[in-house]
């Protein structure tokens, strides 16, 4: 998402401006607009190749925020000019979701933006990189307490505090796609049961190696050894 929305802060601010310049990451600041706009948001199928800042560069004006997503909330079908940050991505999680017949919900807070609603934009960008039956919630409000709800085992996720509220309000595995510098994770990421990863190839190998690990105590042998505490 970061590089549709720089490419449309530059639009209509300037090639100078970066939203990564920013004390808070626009995504966290859409919060402050959403009444205008009638309804923030993350990662999994939110798309777009990482932004290139300007040079020189300066954060956005908190005005200059409101504007932005006003501006996209008047941008016909917006949620579906995004890019894929990793190339292929999707339709890998596709392949894996028929493999290894995972159930996959995606989970956005995305306000609305004209044209069609965030869901069935959100659906159709899915669709369009190899995704073909996806199932879009539009949510509000804590990420852990729909993970606990729906008995979610894994929340894929770019924000610390997102994978902190699936922490605090449920049994789910967050895994953190952090795509910054390394040496730049958030205290306190590392004292949690968050999985820290870089890609979203590497969440992938993850979940099949979870997944493998599950298939091994569902034979006989695993529940033997189990209830041996093997």
């Amino acid at each position: 998402m970061d590089a549709a929305l720089q490419r449309e802060a530059r639009r209509l601010f300037g090639p100078d401006v970066d939203l990564h310049a920013s004390a808070k990451r626009p995504l966290e600041s859409a919060e402050d607009v959403e009444g205008q706009l009638a309804t923030e948001a993350d990662g999994s199928p939110d798309g777009g190749d990482a932004p290139e800042p300007a040079t020189p560069s300066r954060p956005l004006l908190r005005s200059e925020l409101r504007q932005l997503w006003t501006h996209v909330g008047r941008t016909v079908d917006f949620w579906r000019s995004l890019g894929e940050i990793e190339p292929g991505a999707v339709a890998r999680l596709a392949a894996l979701t028929a493999r290894h017949q995972w159930e996959v919900l995606f989970l956005t807070q995305r306000p609305p933006s004209a044209g069609e609603t965030a869901q069935v934009q959100s659906q159709r960008w899915l669709h369009a990189h190899g995704f073909e039956f996806p199932s879009v919630f539009v949510m509000r409000g804590s990420r852990g307490r729909v993970a606990q709800a729906l008995a979610i085992d894994a929340v894929l996720d770019d924000r610390p505090e997102n994978c902190l509220d699936v922490v605090a309000d449920s049994s789910a595995i967050p895994f953190l796609i952090w795509r910054l510098r390394r040496d730049a994770v958030p205290p306190g990421v590392g004292q949690t049961r968050i999985q820290t990863v870089y890609s979203m190839g590497e969440a992938l190998d993850r979940l099949e190696l979870i997944t493998a690990e599950r298939s091994k105590s569902r034979t006989l042998f695993g529940r033997v050894k189990s209830a041996i505490g093997l």
